[in-house]
This record gives C-alpha cells, structure tokens and sequence, in this order.
C-alpha cells in the first residue's frame, strides 16, 4: 500500500505562491534540487490539480535544460517517469507522457490507488490537496520553508482542517530552507 504525500515549498508564513502568482522566492538550490530528486525517486505516481500539472509540464522537454546543472536534468528524468493524475474539468488534453485526466477528484478512488499501489503517491496543488486532507487521504507532509515572508497569496495548507501530526524527521539546508516532514495521525 502507497502513502499518499502532500509536498511542497513554502514561504515561512505558509504560502504556496505570494499574491501575483509568483514562487520564484522557492527556486532551490543545488542541494533542495538534490533533496526534491532523492524524495520524487520513491513517487510512482503524482496527482495534481490543472494549475499544478501546467507549471510541472515543463519538465517533459529537455529544450530548456541543456545549460542546467545535472541535478535539474536529473529532476526531469524522475519526473517522466513517474505516472501522473491531472484532476481537471477544464482541460481538454494532456502534453505529456504517462499521464491521464479524471474530471474530478473522486476520494474513493484515491483510497483505492493508495490500496493497490507499490509505491507511494504525491499530491500537488492547493485545491486538490485540500480536498485529499478533508477526505483523510493525507499519510504524510513534507514541507520545505523557505527563508522568506511573502505575506499573502496561495495558502499551502487547507483551512478549516484540524489535523494532529507527527514529526518524523527534519533538516537544516545551508541557504535557510528547513524541510519538516510529519505523519498524519488518522483518528481510528
């Protein structure tokens, strides 16, 4: 059975991306490169929300990636292969490999391809991982603060969801980031 994954890079004061839109304040270094590389290598499979899935696509080609250090290549190779669920209404087709559209986020279904996978699963995208922790389908968190305070824009955790945790492990990088990462305590 696969644990499904929340994971993602935040501002210290809880945001995904500050109120233009913008995350360039996220953009890792070498090392969080390396870290995000080794985390995605045990991912068989990605769900995402449209926005998510749009700003991921850009690992599918190598054009951009010919003057990046190896660890950004590498990125891309674990992110082709890894299968990936686009949860989208809107969106008509995919632009790339090993990846399919469900028109919405049915919690069933997760529960059913955390059940009969092999590896575990992320989810990425405010709105479709807000709706995974209100269903209970979040196993884990695995979040990156980044040294800044954007104050505003996209929350990186649901409101309105009182979940206890656990701390697992933690981690200190030398450019300020500081992975947490923390089980979540289902009530039984």
């Amino acid at each position: 059975m696969g644990r499904l994954i929340y994971a993602a890079n935040i501002s210290l004061d809880g945001f995904l991306e500050d109120e233009t839109g913008s995350f360039d304040w996220s953009v890792p270094d070498a090392a969080v490169h390396g870290f995000w590389n080794e985390h995605e290598r045990h991912i068989g499979t990605s769900l995402y929300g449209r926005r998510m899935y749009e700003t991921m696509r850009v690992w599918e080609s190598d054009d951009w990636l010919t003057n990046e250090p190896e660890v950004v290549g590498e990125y891309a190779k674990i992110w082709r292969d890894t299968d990936k669920v686009v949860y989208s209404s809107s969106l008509s087709h995919v632009s790339t490999a090993r990846t399919r559209i469900e028109r919405q986020f049915e919690p069933e279904a997760v529960r059913r391809l955390k059940e009969t996978s092999r590896s575990d699963l992320s989810i990425g995208g405010a709105e479709i991982a807000a709706e995974a922790f209100r269903h209970g389908l979040v196993d884990e968190c695995v979040l990156l603060l980044c040294p800044v305070i954007v104050g505003g824009g996209r929350p990186a955790l649901p409101r309105g969801v009182r979940l206890d945790l656990e701390l697992l492990d933690h981690r200190r990088f030398d450019n300020g980031v500081v992975y947490v990462r923390h089980a979540v305590r289902h009530s039984t």
